[in-house]
Order: C-alpha cells, then sequence, then structure tokens
C-alpha cells in the first residue's frame, strides 16, 4: 500500500485535498485524531505522561487527560514538549503501523494518506511515508480563510505560528500543491497529483534526489 504524508498549515487547504484523494479511492488517517486515542484512558502512553507531568492533569471522576492543561504544562516546563514527544511519538507510530497493516492486509485500498498536524515532528514516523505532499498557500490568504470560517485572527496567528512554515514544508516534501486560487483549482490540482502517480503505478518517492 502507499502510503502518503499531506501537510499543510491552517487554512491552507490540507484536509480538502485529503477529502479529494479519498473520493477518488484513498484511506485516509487524520493523525492529529489518532495521537488522542493513545491518550484514551487505561493506554500505557497516559500513565507515561501522567508519570512525567503529574497526576493532576487527569479527571478524577472519568480519567481521561486534560489536554488543554497539558499543553500548558508542557510548553511552560523547560525541555517539556521535547519530553512529551519523546512519549508520544512511539505510541502513535506503533498506533499508525497497526492502522496501515490492518487496512493493507484487508485490501480495502491501494493508497492510504495520513493527515500530518505537524510535518517538523514527525522524526520518529518519517520512514512510513512513500511520499510526502504538501499543500501551501499564501499567508494572508490563509488568515482571511480562517477569519471566514470564524476563526479569530488573534487564533490564526497563535496556531499559524506553531506550524512549520511553507518554506519549511516545500524543503522536506516530494511534491508541493499551491493552493493560492479557488476550490476548483486545487480539486484540479489533486486530480491531477492522483493521475501521475496512477500512470507511474504508484512509485515510492521518497529518497528520490533527497
Amino acid at each position: 500500500m502507499y502510503v502518503v504524508y499531506l501537510a499543510g498549515g491552517i487554512a491552507s487547504g490540507k484536509s480538502t485535498a485529503a477529502r479529494v484523494m479519498e473520493s477518488l479511492g484513498a484511506c485516509r488517517i487524520d493523525l492529529d485524531v489518532l495521537s488522542r486515542t493513545v491518550l484514551e484512558p487505561g493506554g500505557a502512553c497516559l500513565d507515561e505522561v501522567r508519570d512525567a507531568f503529574g497526576d493532576d492533569l487527569i479527571d478524577v471522576r472519568t480519567g481521561r487527560l486534560d489536554r488543554r492543561r497539558l499543553a500548558t504544562v508542557a510548553f511552560s516546563t523547560p525541555g517539556g514538549i521535547a519530553r512529551l514527544e519523546s512519549i508520544e511519538l512511539p505510541h502513535i507510530r506503533e498506533a499508525l503501523v497497526a492502522q496501515l497493516h490492518q487496512m493493507a492486509l484487508s485490501g480495502v485500498c491501494d493508497v492510504c494518506v495520513v493527515e500530518v498536524p505537524l510535518l517538523d515532528r514527525m522524526g520518529p514516523l518519517a520512514d512510513l511515508a512513500d511520499e510526502v505532499v504538501c499543500v501551501t498557500c499564501p499567508f494572508e490568504v490563509r488568515r482571511v480563510r480562517a477569519r471566514e470560517r470564524g476563526v479569530e485572527e488573534a487564533d490564526f496567528d497563535r496556531r499559524a505560528a506553531n506550524q512549520p512554515s511553507d518554506e519549511y514544508l516545500c524543503d522536506h516534501a516530494d511534491t508541493v500543491i499551491e493552493n493560492g486560487g479557488d476550490q476548483e483549482e486545487l480539486v484540479a490540482a489533486v486530480r491531477a497529483w492522483w493521475d501521475g502517480r496512477l500512470a507511474s503505478g504508484w512509485s515510492r518517492m521518497r529518497g528520490e534526489g533527497r
């Protein structure tokens, strides 16, 4: 099965591109959603997070993690983010490998697109991808799109600041899809990419010329 990592900043059009790929026959995994599942009550990852950052992050009634509080603690603790990632990423990798393996065995699809929220933090998972595709869009266009969706500018700026820049994405991608136009143009670009890969027999892109 051909595995595509799809990256892009907030309001870049990444999710739209993922939906187009899915409509063309790809399976779809949202890594952000998957990362939340490894922190469900009773899991080893949650136990490790609690040991590292404190019992007060866990709701005593439900056993669930207060993710917002965890983020606050991790960002305010020296080395906290690196520590959190060192705990989470092995569990996320294990869950992703299991899901990809299950899809491959079932034969439900030949291509799987994995939506990646933070490409710069994918080190331990990088080898699982056959290709990295990024969707880019001018920053001010993204800001306007986000505002039209009800995202306050301060929230947009905060979230964008914590994401890799388009320059970083382009430097680390095998394919760049520019999304400065309308949705029809993005759909056409994704379809053109799909048709090209289909014609090539979905040959692996990672490592070519890199």
